[in-house]
């Protein structure tokens, strides 16, 4: 932007030179009119909107095709998770459709069948629904985890099954 302003400033000098016209006054004033456009025309090109679609999909993570919808009228719930590092969640289902956005750090999503997915800082997920499985945080720093449930009301989000032990 520097440069533009020095090129018109320049262009101005050497049209008028060391006097100050009538013409000149108006063909500084154009130019000034011209950077003016310039400069409002990139601060609309900053303030544009950026959208980048992270997932569509029918399916969780480990391939499995998502269910339909449930009956009645929708809860939807968003949560905020934050574990530490090392942290291992307990076994467990989600009786609804969830998915979500890791924020920071790497997440380890297990299922009770042995397949696993590392999520990484920035990628999107797509829980798995009524399938057994649970999550460790095996990154260096806290996870950071948005993940937005389609549920009902009084639904739980996550059903516990603490006689499956961790390893």
């Amino acid at each position: 932007m520097k440069k533009k302003i020095q090129w018109v400033l320049a262009a101005a000098l050497i049209i008028c030179g060391s006097s100050v016209t009538t013409s000149c006054k108006k063909a500084t004033t154009s130019e000034e009119n011209a950077v003016q456009q310039v400069e409002s025309t990139e601060q609309t090109a900053a303030q544009e909107v950026e959208k980048t679609e992270l997932i569509r999909t029918s399916q969780s993570w480990d391939g499995v095709e998502l269910p339909d919808y449930l009956q009645g009228r929708p809860e939807l719930v968003a949560v905020k998770y934050v574990f530490p590092v090392g942290q291992k969640l307990g076994w467990h289902h989600h009786p609804v459709m969830n998915y979500g956005v890791l924020m920071q750090g790497e997440l380890t999503i297990i299922g009770q069948d042995g397949k696993k997915k590392v999520v990484h800082e920035g990628e999107p997920v797509v829980e798995m629904v009524n399938t057994i499985h649970h999550g460790e945080n095996t990154g260096t720093k806290p996870v950071i985890l948005y993940m937005f449930y389609l549920s009902q009301k009084d639904m739980p989000l996550a059903v516990q099954h603490p006689e499956i032990p961790l390893e």
